[in-house]
């Protein structure tokens, strides 16, 4: 039955594999569990419903990619995008959390309707390839300062913004060791690397009596705190355009790359470099995002982590479908997530941040058109604390280098109309 649904050998794989290559994605993301709700209720959300909805938003689309899109990637709240959700705004606009879910909600129908229709071809073909790396990039910075903060390696300052933490203090030096551990772990290509190093970062502190320890095993807690608190209408104010965008764009174009990325890894692309079902795909992906922000989390999206269970030879959805099983079993783990403090999780930002900074090796450095506006972007956002800041200066300086550079033709129509769009609401909101 499995062979027959999920076309196994057609694949070239077994239950056998599959079943390996879930439980190796699955390690290698589920830091998720304890980093997501660690963001997300610095916001006022209830930790331990964040939590779950973790879980269960996962479990959905990773499910939902398995069974009808029938890919071996994985799906769950994305990095960088809770990061938006929370320091840029819920903190740095004001905006409620609940009126924050609601612009998921919408943003999420939006990616349903794109991914029905031709448009979301005609988007990513429009984004300047430098962008799209500028853009991964800089998500990447933008985590890295967040990781920093967290670990307490970096302070505020009045006089230089910001400046060295105290680099004696316990905390901030089991932040560093685990940050090293992830990437000596991953250079020896140890699976699970970046949950070993948060629960190393844990356990050490449990030890050391920094934080108390509250358990590992529990029935999962309530999710009402967080379930069916969106606030749809109040996302629909004109204000709130520019965020639901961001959350639009930005996970469009991380979905997208994802599934490109790891099915080139799989050999699942055709003749053409195509991905068959991938409408498939991105509605699978969409519906996680309409999914997750009733249940109460930030965007739903494809996780690169996925290729680890690829290279276990993971081909199929029945690779997905364990880890979404995984992620319902993980349920189980509440006293655990709750017992992992910031610092221990800090690592894990700071290593994502490292994966998602080596976009900017690809850029044309030799073009100064090119580079100049991608710089802009990448450091435009941590430097702004804002995504949607760094990718609306990267437009905008973009258009106006090319327009002054003379260099019309590298301009499109869409990144004309997405400059305009942006100097619109920035005249209008600010």
């Amino acid at each position: 039955m499995l062979d027959a649904f999920f076309k196994l050998k057609e694949h070239g794989t077994d239950v056998r594999t599959e079943v390996i290559a879930g439980f190796t994605t699955f390690l290698t993301m589920a830091y998720i569990i304890f980093v997501n709700p660690a963001i997300l209720s610095l916001t006022g959300m209830d930790f331990n419903a964040v939590f779950v909805a973790t879980c269960l938003a996962a479990a959905f689309g990773t499910a939902v990619m398995a069974l009808f899109a029938n890919y071996p990637i994985a799906l769950a709240p994305g990095m960088g995008l809770n990061a938006y959700f929370t320091f840029a705004v819920v903190k740095g606009m004001g905006v409620p959390w609940q009126t924050a879910l609601g612009a998921v909600f919408i943003s999420g129908i939006i990616f349903v309707l794109v991914s029905s229709f031709k448009i979301r071809e005609i988007l990513v073909n429009a984004i300047p390839r430098s962008l799209k790396l500028a853009i991964s990039a800089g998500v990447g910075l933008f985590l890295a300062i967040i990781g920093l903060k967290s670990a307490g390696i970096i302070t505020g300052s009045e006089a230089t913004l910001v400046k060295l933490g105290d680099i004696h203090a316990p905390s901030v030096l089991l932040a560093a060791l685990g940050f090293v551990l992830i990437v000596a772990l991953e250079y020896r290509k140890i699976k699970g690397s970046i949950i070993i190093g948060v629960l190393t970062v844990t356990v050490l502190s449990v030890l050391m009596g920094l934080v108390p320890f509250k358990g590992v095993f529990a029935m999962p807690p309530s999710i009402e705190p967080t379930f069916m608190q969106l606030d749809i209408q109040g996302a629909l104010n004109a204000g709130l355009i520019g965020v639901v965008f961001i959350f639009f764009f930005v996970d469009l174009f991380d979905t997208t790359g994802t599934l490109i990325g790891v099915s080139h890894r799989s050999g699942l692309l055709d003749k053409d470099g195509k991905l068959p079902r991938i409408k498939k795909a991105l509605l699978a992906d969409s519906s996680a995002i309409i999914a997750g922000s009733v249940l109460g989390t930030s965007s739903v999206t494809a996780y690169v982590e996925s290729a680890a269970g690829v290279a276990e030879g993971g081909r199929t959805g029945l690779t997905t479908l364990v880890v979404a099983l995984l992620f319902l079993v993980a349920l189980f783990l509440a006293p655990l997530a709750g017992t992992v403090p910031a610092f221990a999780t800090a690592p894990a930002l700071c290593y994502v941040a490292v994966l998602m900074a080596r976009g900017l090796a690809e850029i044309d450095w030799d073009d100064i058109t090119e580079a100049a506006p991608a710089v802009i972007t990448a450091v435009g956002m941590p430097f702004t604390y804002s995504i949607a800041d760094g990718i609306a200066f990267g437009f905008i300086s973009y258009a106006a280098i090319k327009l002054l550079a003379g260099r019309f033709k590298d301009l499109s129509p869409a990144v004309l109309i997405i400059t305009a769009l942006w100097i619109t609401k920035f005249a209008l909101f600010g």
